[in-house]
């Protein structure tokens, strides 16, 4: 298998966090955001919206979306699994997850930020105050919904934890504080102590 992906993409650094997590070797081919890379055509047949990852299987066959190769890794290999057993707790995890997915990383994502300076001329004060409110609300909602113990949602990370660090990793480069996340603070400093973690940072990456 092929893992497409960019250094600090935060939805491949979720893909990383769980193929370091399940032991897989997966070959990884960055790709450069900044430098127009997912542009190329030979990339855009691969993955048509030309975002960051995309997971080539072997047999040729691709998969977009972050959470869903990310589902794809648990079902192939369920060990450890990324959810909680109790239904109740996995929909909490998975409705974590999907607020970060889904609410707060694409109004913050470089197309959404490319559109805004091109489209509406934004500045860089702007532009980081517009990155601020939504990562520093969202992230608000986020420390209500987990329980840490001392991750997310238990004794092991799960899905929710695979998307909430690399979250917390854009919240301190765009200088979001976290003073009034201590639950979201506790989980990151489970996490920093995990070799699955450690493994899949941004800086621990060959295109760093």
């Amino acid at each position: 298998m092929i893992l497409y992906d960019y250094f600090r993409s935060s939805a491949a650094y979720r893909v990383r966090i769980a193929i370091a997590l399940k032991g897989l070797i997966i070959e990884r081919r960055p790709i450069h955001l900044l430098r127009g890379e997912q542009r190329n055509p030979r990339y855009r047949a691969k993955n048509p919206l030309a975002i960051v990852p995309t997971l080539e299987l072997d047999d040729g066959r691709l998969i977009t979306q972050s959470l869903a190769i990310i589902d794809y890794l648990d079902a192939l290999t369920p060990d450890p699994p990324l959810l909680p057993k109790e239904p109740v707790v996995a929909a909490q995890a998975r409705a974590v997850a999907l607020t970060i997915a889904c609410e707060i990383h694409p109004l913050a994502n470089l197309r959404v930020i490319e559109a805004l300076q091109r489209q509406f001329g934004a500045k860089d004060a702007q532009i980081a105050a517009w990155r601020r409110r939504w990562i520093a609300e969202g992230l608000a909602a986020v420390e209500a919904l987990i329980s840490p113990d001392p991750f997310a949602f238990g004794e092991k990370p799960s899905l929710a934890d695979l998307c909430l660090i690399p979250q917390v990793y854009n919240a301190r480069r765009f200088d979001v504080p976290l003073d009034d996340c201590p639950r979201i603070q506790s989980v990151d400093a489970a996490c920093a102590a995990h070799p699955a973690f450690l493994a899949a940072h941004p800086q621990a990456q060959p295109d760093a």
